[in-house]
């Protein structure tokens, strides 16, 4: 066959199936708004995976508490007595000599221990010896596994972030959120799959950015929806006055119609998208509402929280994060800024606390009463961990060595896993990455880190990166 009469049928080809897809799609577009949105056009994505995992899943959905700004280890869940007993004496240099520092990079001579600046006690059946200053989480010791060995490759704020949330130092990389949409898709397509809630106070507020949600190269359908801390969730989610449900169905209607017909021409996976979120966007219009309206949540839950409806607070969204996972959303992540405390640590882990101890307590015990603990993994922790060393009244920025915990989905409440030397300066045994932890997180959900790829740029890129990530073991059931 000559090149010019492939050429024709492949243009041919390409007519067939356009008009298909018109016919196809109008179809479809209308008895989706003739049955108000429901299953006439699927845009609930099954994942690449499609159902089908490497191995049976303990979790079912995430939900990081990210404690945003660097919580100390030492005031938390690392104990260390022998540098209390060390407290305003000189750092001894053997530790710091030619490792990394933040702000107290030219003071090394100067360098004096801080003694942690709360007392820590056993807690739970385990005997775990956590900080008085988080007493309400002291007190689910047995639900969680503490990990004391993490440790990370950035020494300030933004681009540690930007490694936990993604595993890469590099901007642009998709978030684990999305990782885990690509991957599993979402159990509802009522709401996003992926959704982030920020809430601030107690210290120094650094800022998140939305890049820290953000799809990177997958597809923008995979990006995490911010819900506001206030007021309307999500902006525009009410109608306008005088716009009613009928008209907005005529709307999307039109819109959808547009955008099939470039799909249809230029077959790109971000119009698809496109009309995917159109469609998402309306059903929000109706389901978040009902959402957001705990009204019939009885007293108690609130009490157990310390919320307050609309307040925006840690609490309020960490009563909003279960009701979210209810709801079938794949990944949560509740950030509190307000742990940079580069001076004032004492009063500022006490005001901290004030805001986030109660509440994440409260969030395990009451997914746990619902029965639902068994198949949310909970993630709490911070970027990195603080200095042994006083900086004033406070602690730098610290990367050999900070603590974090996990709950839930087959993790063995009441360990601990790993260690640190005796000033909590460097991890002495056990070392856990942040390519680690996400390689244990995917493996709750059924997920072999090595085997959920995306190729781009002639590349396989992997939530996990490219040096070897373990799982760690010790601490699932």
């Amino acid at each position: 066959m000559s090149p010019q009469q492939n050429f024709v049928d492949a243009i041919n080809r390409r007519a067939f199936l356009r008009n298909a897809s018109y016919s196809l799609g109008s179809a479809a577009l209308g008895c989706f708004l003739t049955r108000d949105l429901q299953a006439a056009t699927d845009t609930k994505w099954q994942g690449i995976l499609g159902g089908n995992t490497h191995f049976p899943p303990k979790a079912k959905r995430v939900i990081h508490l990210c404690m945003a700004g660097g919580p100390s280890h030492l005031e938390t869940l690392d104990h260390k007595p022998a540098l209390a007993k060390l407290g305003g004496q000189p750092m001894p240099t053997s530790f710091t000599e030619g490792q990394q520092l933040a702000q107290l990079q030219g003071q090394r001579n100067g360098l004096k221990c801080l003694a942690p600046q709360y007392e820590f006690k056993p807690f739970g059946k385990c005997g775990r010896m956590m900080s008085t200053a988080l007493p309400h989480i002291a007190s689910i010791a047995d639900e969680i596994a503490v990990i004391n060995s993490m440790y990370t490759e950035q020494i300030n704020h933004d681009p540690a972030h930007t490694f936990m949330n993604t595993g890469s130092i590099i901007p642009g990389r998709p978030s684990m959120g999305s990782w885990l949409l690509y991957g599993l898709g979402a159990e509802t397509d009522e709401l996003p799959g992926f959704v982030v809630m920020t809430s601030s106070g107690g210290g120094q507020d650094q800022p998140i950015a939305s890049r820290q949600w953000h799809s990177g190269f997958l597809s923008s359908k995979f990006q995490g929806v911010q819900f506001n801390a206030n007021g309307d969730p999500v902006h525009y989610v009410s109608n306008p006055k005088g716009v009613s449900r009928e008209d907005q169905k005529d709307l999307l209607g039109t819109v959808n119609r547009m955008n099939g017909i470039l799909q249809g021409r230029y077959n790109d996976p971000e119009i698809a998208t496109r009309i995917a979120q159109y469609e998402m966007a309306f059903k929000m219009q109706a389901s978040v509402p009902g959402l957001m309206d705990v009204t019939a949540e009885p007293q108690h839950v609130f009490d157990a929280y310390g919320a307050k409806p609309g307040d925006g607070s840690f609490a309020s969204n960490c009563l909003n994060a279960r009701r979210l996972a209810e709801r079938g959303v794949r990944f949560i992540q509740v950030y509190h800024r307000g742990w940079d405390h580069h001076g004032g640590i004492r009063n500022g882990i006490n005001t901290v606390a004030g805001h986030i101890d109660k509440a994440t307590a409260a969030l395990i015990n009451d997914l746990k009463a619902r029965g639902m603990l068994e198949d949310t993994l909970v993630i709490w922790g911070g970027e990195f961990g603080r200095t042994p060393m006083a900086q004033g009244d406070g602690r730098d920025h610290h990367i050999q060595a900070f603590s974090l915990w996990m709950a839930g989905a087959g993790v063995k409440g009441g360990t601990t896993y790993g260690s640190t030397d005796e000033l909590g300066y460097k991890v002495a045994t056990d070392g856990v990455s942040v390519h680690d932890l996400h390689a244990t997180m995917l493996h709750q959900l059924g997920i072999d880190h090595e085997r959920l790829t995306f190729r781009f740029q002639g590349l396989d890129y992997k939530l996990t990166g490219v040096e070897k990530a373990k799982v760690v073991k010790s601490i699932l059931a």
